[in-house]
Formats: structure tokens, C-alpha cells, sequence
């Protein structure tokens, strides 16, 4: 399967990766790590994570407070937002609504 990120998602990833990399040293290299490694682990076993609303799944990354929302459409896995879990939730969920996903 692909995996195609939403330019929004793109956005946080690199927002929260700066955040930690604020934190830390480190830090935020470790974040991209962690959604690299949820990203690969999706792309995978894109079906074993659990329903969310409507399409949409969740993945919980190891180590920080966020999540991988993602849906599977035909042979590519569409990931809508890189969400924190405690920030509004339900943002992303016009993401990807009749939008045609291109590599």
C-alpha cells in the first residue's frame, strides 16, 4: 500500500516536531521517528486499528500524545491529520471528504 500524508498533516507533523525539538535536543527527530514508524506500521496492517468516525481509523504513537488518523481507499492509505490527543478533537474530519488522493 502507499501512504499519502494531507498537507495539513504534513503542517503539524512539523509543528509538533519543532515543539519537542524545542524541548529537547533530539527530541523532535525522535517524534518524526515515532510517526515513521506508525506510518510503516499502517501502511502494513492498515485494518488493525480501531474505527474512529465514519472512514477513519486511528493509530496511538508510541511515546507522545498523538495519533495517526488515516482511512484506507483501494490500495493507498489517505492520512487526514498527525493529531494531538488532548486539542480538538474532530478537526480533521472534513479532511479527505470528496477530495481525490494523488501520490
Amino acid at each position: 500500500m502507499k501512504v499519502v500524508i494531507d498537507e495539513a498533516a504534513q503542517h503539524e507533523m512539523q509543528e509538533a516536531a519543532l515543539f519537542y525539538e524545542n524541548c529537547r535536543e533530539g527530541l523532535g527527530l525522535e517524534f518524526l521517528n515515532a510517526v515513521d514508524f506508525g506510518l510503516n506500521q499502517v501502511r502494513l496492517h492498515p485494518n488493525t486499528w480501531r474505527k474512529l468516525k465514519g472512514r477513519f481509523r486511528r493509530y496511538l504513537l508510541n511515546r507522545f500524545p498523538y495519533a495517526l488518523i488515516y482511512t484506507i481507499e483501494d490500495d493507498t492509505v489517505y492520512v487526514a491529520a498527525i493529531m494531538h490527543l488532548k486539542r480538538k478533537p474532530g478537526y480533521w474530519w472534513d479532511r479527505g471528504k470528496d477530495k481525490e488522493i494523488k501520490d
